[in-house]
């Protein structure tokens, strides 16, 4: 498991009875984690003095409740990036930690390349990967379905100072994007992908990762540039396996091209457990 190591703005403090105690800069919070299937004694006093709780509902969803005033919106550093973070629906705060394993491995592949390098990040949130990649020189295309999400992504770009690198932002169906950039004949250097396990698309399309991840490796990898320097597939979803997913970029993605690829999960250190909590597998080709 790759964990991440030097993230002083964010600590996973404990982990007990199905929830994450964590800290965001200064901001504590309580939140639910499935895979947090022991229970123990709560000995740090954090659990009983946190600033946010998130409940989840047994109608689905949930909710947040403040214990103490939370900042509507507030931020935290990893190496020279800046994040804009605030508590929103589903337990997230806009950024997943456990990804800046990753954005510190494309920076320094892209820092390697010597070159110019362009990267298609798809489903790409709040752009982690992104403002990483802005920050290595590389020209960025930035891709999500989410109105909202896209212009959170432009924030951090600001607040990471790389607001004025080489990027697009694009508001698009991430499928119907890669299909139309094959029509057009341009291709990337480096592809990022972070695709959700179920959604629905703009215009209510059901979006489930199993049925549909074999067209959109195939598909996409036809957008790998001749000299391209690497490929990343982020997935959290349960019922696939590191061995799947490592199948299924060799074969759809990498073909004939040969390097490296490996799949392992990504992880975060528990501070009071001397453990580390899994949270999701990268696949990773590189040439």
């Amino acid at each position: 498991m790759r964990t991440v190591t030097g993230f002083k703005d964010y600590e996973l403090i404990d982990a007990d009875s199905g929830e994450r105690l964590e800290r965001w800069g200064n901001v504590i919070l309580i939140r639910p984690d499935p895979q947090v299937i022991w229970s123990g004694k709560r000995t740090d006093k954090r659990w009983y003095s946190a600033d946010a709780v998130y409940h989840r509902s047994n109608s689905g969803g949930g909710y947040w409740e403040t214990l103490k005033k939370v900042p509507d919106v507030w931020s935290i550093g990893y190496e020279n990036l800046t994040f804009r973070l605030k508590p929103m629906g589903f337990k997230h705060t806009g950024l997943f930690p456990e990804q800046a394993v990753n954005w510190t491995l494309a920076r320094e592949l892209i820092e390697k390349a010597n070159r110019p390098v362009s990267v298609l990040n798809l489903f790409a949130y709040t752009g982690g990967a992104t403002v990483a990649c802005l920050k290595a020189g590389a020209k960025v295309t930035h891709v999500d379905a989410s109105k909202g999400m896209v212009q959170w992504a432009k924030e951090n770009a600001v607040a990471s100072g790389v607001a004025d690198g080489n990027v697009r932002w694009l508001v698009d169906d991430c499928m119907k994007f890669v299909k139309r950039e094959i029509r057009r004949g341009n291709t990337y250097d480096a592809i990022i992908m972070d695709p959700p396990s179920y959604g629905r698309g703009p215009g209510g399309e059901v979006w489930k990762l199993e049925q549909q991840l074999t067209e959109l490796l195939s598909e996409t990898g036809k957008l790998l540039s001749d000299d391209a320097i690497f490929f990343f597939l982020n997935s959290y979803t349960g019922g696939l396996s590191p061995t799947i997913l490592n199948y299924m970029v060799k074969e759809y993605v990498v073909g004939n091209r040969g390097s490296e690829v490996f799949t392992d999960e990504i992880g975060l250190n528990i501070t009071n457990k001397g453990i580390s909590l899994p949270c999701g597998n990268t696949t990773v080709w590189k040439r």
